[in-house]
């Protein structure tokens, strides 16, 4: 379930001349049922709508008096989010002639014409209030409090994210807390200015829009207006000085690639870009690759595996971004463990809404040839999911069948293109033949069979010290491992990662050492297989200075890759 409440204003949506008829309170109560919140945003003050309203119990929140003022119906708890203006303003007001004016614990109401004698008393104190109009009622309220800072902060008492709410209103003080929903709906008795900013503008007015409204919410979540939702799309770069969007909603992309062809520069920006708009995501990280990302909080180090309860207390917090590290975890048990955390994460979307995004590093060890979905639920989709392998044939087919788009990166995208294409039986489209240049990829759209031959990725704003722990600690696969051999191919020591290397060095005899050393292996490994092309060109420089002996030039190499990746941070 994506849309896990419906956030609605009353007077002139809900309530025509302020009473809510009973079709639509049974509307109502049938979403309520669906596991849905309600959250009802109101100017009128508390007493004054309890007097109208019987059925506040429906709610989870009442937001009142314009955003100052939150209710729980169910504790009867409310909580001022201002402070009223000060009584001698008030008084003031009166001695001005400012008639019909209520005052309730934070906001003061009066009705037009009274807008001018507001102002000037205003003025007059220098207070920090602001005027809010909503047809003929005039509504004032301390600086910056309206009815979005008000489901502000109703969604963080219950934990929900403005992506999970849908809005309803019809005059001027909604715009502001439909514009903090993740979907927008006017009635079609709304004041022209919200019709053009809202998403979606009902068939009909008043309470009947708002039964109109629900009627969709119930049939399919509203996915059939998804096409309403293009400002909330995720940028993926941009092709011949237009951007491609991706879709906020039901999208599962591939990105793949050799090693270095700039996966992880990928995702770094689509990260960013994701927490820019408040999207939730949780990053698996079954190497460490991503432990710099400034801001995310997560758990799981070298020694521990990944705790499930301490994800789902991360995954409490909408704010949080939540990484999931595996580096503690044996290769040989990762897939298993993955299976156990997905089914977490589509419970808690299924009754969350969230995380909204699920990142996997090295999917085909995650979700590896032989995976299969063990419950019916997981067969069809994995939501809004972005892989990462550079190995696709080695994805699950099951997988891989799921995969909407294809984010092509590094010199030969052909070959990647066609292996997905024969795994899942697909169609293949027109690879155009050039290589592509780091910063581009190819992106192929599975549904339309559109293929986007050459996009400018969006590389992200905050450097990252990329896979510093990976390729010091980790175990690098099978393919970019630095074999010592010697001259007559005798040894077979194994370095799978650079702490490896450099006590294997330690220890192998003079004649091996040199016999990597003069052939440039060591540099062209780290170009290669660790793509730290500064790192290289210094380690060449070593090998090429034909005065230092073994011992010199393994100590030289040595300081080299200490100071970057393994002296102390």
């Amino acid at each position: 379930m994506r849309y896990l409440s419906l956030a609605s204003d009353y007077d002139g949506t809900l309530a025509r001349d302020g009473v809510v008829d009973a079709e639509t309170v049974r509307a109502l109560e049938r979403l309520r049922h669906s596991g849905r919140k309600l959250i009802l945003v109101t100017g009128r003050e508390l007493p004054d709508l309890q007097s109208v309203f019987s059925r506040l119990d429906l709610f989870e929140r009442v937001v009142a008096e314009n955003g100052a003022l939150l209710y729980d119906p169910a504790t009867h708890e409310k909580r001022t989010l201002a402070q009223k203006p000060p009584d001698d303003f008030i008084e003031s007001l009166r001695k001005r002639g400012v008639s019909n004016m209520s005052v309730g614990e934070v906001i003061v109401a009066t009705w037009h014409p009274h807008e001018q004698e507001v102002l000037n008393a205003i003025r007059e104190f220098g207070l920090e209030l602001q005027v809010i109009f909503n047809k003929d009622a005039v509504m004032i309220l301390p600086s910056g409090v309206n009815k979005m800072t008000g489901l502000s902060a109703a969604l963080e008492e219950l934990k929900l994210s403005r992506h999970n709410v849908v809005g309803v209103g019809d005059a001027e003080n909604d715009h502001a807390f439909l514009s903090c929903c993740e979907f927008g709906v006017a009635v079609a008795n709304a004041i022209p200015a919200l019709k053009e900013r809202a998403d979606f503008v009902t068939e009909r007015d008043h309470g009947a829009g708002v039964i109109e409204l629900v009627e969709k919410l119930l049939k399919n979540d509203l996915a059939d207006l998804d096409s309403k939702l293009a400002h909330y799309g995720i940028s993926l770069g941009s092709a011949n000085g237009e951007e491609i969007m991706l879709n906020p909603r039901g999208n599962c992309l591939l990105i793949c690639g050799e090693s270095g062809g700039g996966k992880s520069t990928f995702v770094a920006g689509f990260l960013e870009r994701l927490i820019q708009k408040d999207y939730q995501t949780c990053l698996v990280d079954p190497e460490g690759d991503y432990q710099d990302l400034p801001g995310w909080v997560g758990t799981g180090d070298e020694t521990h595996a990944p705790s499930f309860d301490r994800v789902v207390q991360l995954l409490d917090n909408p704010d949080a971004q939540v990484m999931v590290n595996l580096v503690g975890v044996p290769m040989t048990d990762r897939a298993g463990f993955f299976a156990s955390l997905l089914t977490l994460i589509q419970d808690r979307r299924l009754r969350q809404g969230r995380p909204h995004w699920l990142i996997v590093d090295e999917a085909h060890h995650m979700l590896p040839s032989e995976w299969a979905p063990a419950q019916p639920e997981l067969a069809g989709e994995l939501g809004n999911a972005l892989l990462v392998t550079v190995h696709p044939e080695h994805v699950s087919a099951a997988t891989l069948k799921m995969v909407k788009m294809i984010l092509v990166v590094g010199r030969d995208p052909h070959r990647a293109i066609e292996e997905f294409a024969r795994i899942t039986g697909t169609a293949l489209p027109e690879i155009p033949s050039e290589h592509l240049r780091p910063g581009e990829a190819i992106l192929w759209l599975r549904d339309s069979n559109r293929l986007i031959p050459k996009i400018k990725t969006e590389p992200p704003r905050v450097a990252r010290n990329r896979h510093k722990r990976k390729y010091a600690e980790g175990e690098l696969e099978k393919e970019r491992v630095f074999y010592f051999r010697g001259p007559e191919d005798k040894l077979n020591l194994r370095a799978q990662n650079l702490a490896t290397f450099l006590q294997i060095a330690d220890g192998i005899d003079d004649e091996t050492w040199l016999f990597h050393l003069k052939r440039a292996d060591y540099s062209n490994w780290l170009r290669s297989a660790v793509k730290d092309t500064p790192l290289a060109e210094e380690i060449h420089a070593v090998e090429q200075e034909k005065r230092f002996s073994a011992v010199e030039s393994r100590q030289r190499i040595k300081k080299l890759i200490e100071e970057k990746y393994t002296a102390p941070a």
